[in-house]
């Protein structure tokens, strides 16, 4: 038995080893192949020096301590028995030359009514620090797993202390109780193996924790500053977001061990000697009080770091009006702070002074003690101090000294943080203006506007997006998951070379295999044959084809191969002029979660043509090589995909391509970004070729951030992060898979850091190919979030803050036939006092609890005005009309809300489309198309759009019609739908 043990505990051992040595030769050759193997190898060597790091130490000094207590405990025998029978003056003579440490008298003794409580007392502290960080290592590894909590209401009587802590219900993990109730009865039962077997699941979780955080480490050793300090420290920024994150794990480390090393050491001596069977405790000896004080002594420094720290977590406090330290955390809590952490350092030196005392003393003939009461004694004042001032106190000056008359006890830190947050959101780079609607727009204002109008969009991205899976995904396995407002620069007569600028709506036509007929989902279907999607549609947000579908510039597919442009139809030769499409094959995109095999003896699926398929076989640079049969083994083991063994379809030439999904690959290389929520495709002359050097157009851009939790006085409001910047543009090849980093924002502290660690990996703005940096755009999620964050902080006076009376609102409008909140949209446009149209988006704004319009933001997107942001405020004496008063507008008059009512007949339903406010000179125009469409097998139409402005409505066909109805009503174009806004 014991041979076949060391053979399958051998084979197991080979098979772990080559699980690992697969997964860390594998990610190698990815990051080869991409590109970043260096970048990659620095993230390995500082994981794998902090994982070692942090379990040596830990596991040594925890083990240390254990072995240390076990050579100290009393030693486990009769003697109990024999001094309760013996005589008492004879056995403490024996005692005391025999066993020095056991007790000479029964006061000396701990009693079975105190022993019993201190060790399942003890012994649950134990498992509590397991828990604890076992609970951390979950929260890490599985974010949207949320464990089942416990909860209690409580009680009437216990109101005080519901206020104090600010809760009315105890609630508790269900699953921790669980735990710690069975680590704690296993620790009784056998507390030796259980001791030694959480010092090591403690050491190992650390480890993995402390490793986790190698961005961080990394971060502090090549911070930049901000040129700029906090208000209640004066210390710079840098110190905050670089620093302060390493003083805290290093706090969390330590905490932990030593908690966890006092907790097993003196449950180690109080389980000595059979103290549970025999009755009694014999006493701790002096050596064994010497290690309890070393280890209170470490544990009480420890605790004054967690107090010294605490000082600067005030800056995150929100237990006062504002967020950020108030009047109560600086003038109460910060000297509270202070002081518990000097009174735990000074009882740590206290007990480094009693440890010298006693080993001085030690040769003399020292009782053994039932407890070390000026340790126990100290830890309990300690204790009781910290509760007392830390919690009861600053509650009190709360509610006596600072709501009688907060506003001017809190002026001063309510302008903190509207400074800070301002800074931390970038709000104050919004350059703010005075918009006052003149309503004097004419037919020549809207002359001189033309691109502006002939840009105004009449299809929105959901509408267009249904109408593609209705006419433009050919195959149930293509897929368009979703649809990006971009513009181009199309030409409109070859011969002289005119260009016109035009917002387009753009859509990939990716691939899907979940969709493959399940007859068909086959493991060479899977990986050979369905590799990839093909083309993409572009249409033009301001042109309605015939019978109101959507008019494409590119669309279609197997419909003529031109050899440069593959096999998509384009409208006409200026258009092909205009966007290059000479690789329209997409191998990576947002949807692509397969892993596939190129260059095998099998061709892969290009795309359906009639009732054949064109095939072909990939050339692109993506790609690593599994010709040789060692590399299909270790991806064999690495993808669990055994199949890779026994296919015959592979050649020398054949590539292994994984991490198709753009946000799967950018996230592998670039953990320490945050991502946008909407990359968008771009068809442009991006400087990349196949290997045959044909170009490939088709790339992804993926805006980036870098954001932190650490800016001082800054309110996160929802979100997880009070400090965010647009840093980084990615742009990745469709084709190539190949990923590239650009800096846009060069100013940002946390990307200057990045780049000093990661040299070679963030590249100039400036090198990105001008075709491409043509197509970048502010974000929607950036964009979103500080207009979230404007609501409440575009008020900077401190008492109109505290007064909130001036609070906004995003307004809501209705879409189909639901009310929503109006999202951020994209527009070219002439803003005021410019010269040109440019590409923006802007969102307007309501009071709080109000209809009306007050203000509307916009962010410039092109040349050198990227990353502005315009806000245009409207004179709050001045009506100005609002989306939802717009949307009631038109949809209680008789006329058009009689036409809506006849398009909702049965069987379709009337879609009432995005409102776009529309800024023209000094005027606001209110543009809403609407659409038709079946209830099922939804294909929307354009059937009319609806325009307001002043005291007008009109619905017409034609945006043309609609604007001729307005402002040349004497010679309407067609019939309109006119009516005056009382």
């Amino acid at each position: 038995m014991n041979r076949i043990f060391r053979v399958i505990t051998l084979v197991l051992g080979l098979w772990l080893l080559f699980e690992l040595a697969s997964r860390l030769i594998a990610e190698i050759l990815w990051f080869d192949e991409v590109g970043y193997l260096q970048e990659f190898l620095l993230r390995l060597q500082t994981q794998i020096g902090l994982w070692a790091i942090a379990f040596l130490i830990s596991i040594s000094f925890l083990l240390g301590n254990l072995v240390i207590a076990n050579r100290l405990k009393h030693p486990s025998g009769k003697m109990g028995r024999r001094w309760g029978r013996g005589n008492k003056e004879s056995m403490d003579e024996r005692f005391s030359a025999s066993s020095p440490g056991l007790p000479t008298s029964a006061s000396s003794t701990l009693k079975l009514r105190l022993l019993i409580p201190a060790v399942v007392g003890l012994s649950a502290l134990a498992g509590v620090v397991l828990i604890y960080y076992a609970q951390t290592a979950f929260d890490l590894w599985f974010v949207n797993i949320k464990l089942p909590i416990l909860s209690w209401q409580l009680p009437p009587l216990l109101q005080f202390f519901s206020q104090l802590y600010r809760s009315e219900e105890i609630r508790i993990p269900a699953v921790n109780a669980g735990l710690l109730v069975f680590l704690t009865i296993a620790i009784l039962i056998t507390h030796q193996f259980w001791l030694k077997a959480i010092a090591l699941l403690i050491s190992l979780l650390l480890a993995f924790l402390l490793s986790a955080r190698w961005v961080t480490v990394l971060q502090f050793f090549q911070a930049t500053s901000f040129n700029s300090t906090d208000p209640l420290f004066q210390r710079d920024i840098s110190f905050y977001v670089f620093s302060l994150p390493i003083w805290e794990l290093l706090k969390f480390w330590l905490l932990g061990i030593f908690v966890y090393s006092l907790a097993s050491v003196s449950l180690i001596y109080l389980r000595s000697s059979n103290s549970l069977s025999e009755g009694w405790f014999p006493g701790f000896s002096v050596p064994q009080r010497l290690h309890l004080n070393a280890l209170t002594s470490l544990l009480m420094l420890a605790v004054g770091l967690h107090y010294w720290l605490l000082r600067y977590e005030l800056l995150y406090s929100k237990s006062g009006f504002n967020f950020g330290a108030s009047y109560t955390e600086v003038n109460v809590q910060l000297p509270i702070y202070t002081g518990l952490s000097v009174l735990a350092v000074a009882i740590a030196v206290y007990l480094l002074w009693r440890i010298y005392i006693l080993s001085k003393r030690q040769k003399t003939r020292l009782r053994p003690i039932p407890f070390p009461r000026q340790l126990i004694y100290l830890l309990a004042l300690y204790v009781a101090l910290a509760g007392l001032s830390g919690e009861i106190l600053p509650t009190i000056v709360q509610r006596l000294v600072v709501q009688p008359n907060e506003l001017a006890q809190e002026r001063p830190y309510i302008a903190r943080t509207i400074a800070l947050t301002r800074e931390a959101f970038n709000l104050n780079a919004i350059d703010a203006e005075t918009f006052d609607p003149q309503g004097k727009l004419t037919a020549a204002d809207l002359k001189e506007n033309q691109q502006t109008i002939r840009n105004i969009r009449l299809w929105d991205s959901r509408p267009l997006l249904q109408t593609n899976r209705q006419l433009q995904q050919i195959r149930p396995y293509y897929k368009f998951p979703g649809a990006d407002i971009d513009r181009y620069t199309l030409l409109r007569d070859i011969e002289k070379q005119t260009t016109e600028y035009q917002q387009t709506i753009i859509a990939a036509r990716e691939l899907d295999y979940g969709d493959v007929p399940q007859q068909a989902q086959t493991w060479i279907n899977k990986h050979l044959i369905y590799t990839h999607g093909y083309g993409f549609t572009l249409s033009p947000v301001n042109v309605v084809g015939p019978g109101g579908l959507p008019y494409y510039y590119v669309k279609d597919i197997g419909v003529e191969d031109t050899g440069s442009q593959g096999s998509l139809q384009i409208t006409t030769e200026e258009i092909r002029a205009s966007i290059p499409i000479n690789q329209p094959r997409i191998y990576y995109g947002e949807i692509t979660d397969t892993y596939v095999m190129t260059g095998t003896k099998t061709q892969e699926l290009d795309y359906p043509s009639g009732n054949e398929n064109v095939y072909n076989v990939y050339d692109g640079r993506g790609g690593i090589s599994i010709g040789a049969m060692w590399r299909r083994l270790l991806f064999a083991q690495y993808l669990k995909d055994w199949q890779m063994l026994l296919t015959h379809n592979f050649t020398s030439q054949t590539k292994l391509l994984f991490r198709r999904t753009i946000r799967d690959r950018v996230q592998a290389i670039a953990p320490f970004l945050r991502f946008d929520s909407d990359p968008y495709l771009v068809a442009a002359s991006g400087g990349g070729t196949t290997l045959t050097g044909q170009p490939t157009d088709l790339y992804w851009i993926i805006d980036a951030y870098t954001v932190s939790d650490r800016y001082p006085y800054s309110d996160p409001g929802k979100n997880s992060f009070n400090y965010i910047r647009n840093s980084v543009k990615i742009v990745v090849d469709a084709y190539n898979g190949t990923v590239d980093f650009y800096v846009a924002d060069p100013t940002d502290p946390v990307i200057t850091t990045l780049g000093k660690i990661f040299p070679q990996m963030l590249k100039p703005l400036q090198t990105m190919p001008v075709a491409l940096r043509s197509h970048i755009r502010y974000p929607g999620d950036f964009f979103r979030i500080q207009s979230e964050r404007l609501l409440t902080y575009h008020m900077t006076d401190p008492q109109v803050f505290y007064n909130r009376e001036d609070l906004w609102e995003i307004p809501t409008e209705i879409y189909g036939n639901e009310q929503r909140t109006v999202e951020p949209y994209y527009l070219i446009m002439k803003l005021p006092k410019t010269e040109t149209e440019e590409f923006i988006l802007l969102l307007p704004f309501k009071p709080n609890q109000r209809a009306n319009l007050i203000a509307w933001l916009a962010a410039r997107s092109d040349g050198e005005n990227y990353g502005r942001l315009l806000l245009y405020e409207f004179p709050k004496q001045l009506l100005v009309y609002g989306t939802q008063q717009i949307e009631a507008l038109i949809n209680q008059d008789p006329v058009i809300s009689q036409q809506i009512s006849l398009w909702n007949r049965e069987g379709s339903k009337a879609v009432q489309g995005n409102l776009l406010v529309i800024p023209i000179e000094q005027s606001l125009l209110y543009v809403e198309p609407l659409y038709l469409e079946a209830e099922q097998n939804s294909l929307p139409t354009f059937v009319a759009v609806i325009i307001a402005y002043e005291n007008r409505i009109v619905m017409a066909e034609t945006l043309e019609q609609a604007l001729a109805g307005i402002f040349q009503p004497e010679q309407p174009a067609a019939p309109t739908i006119i009516r005056p806004v009382e």
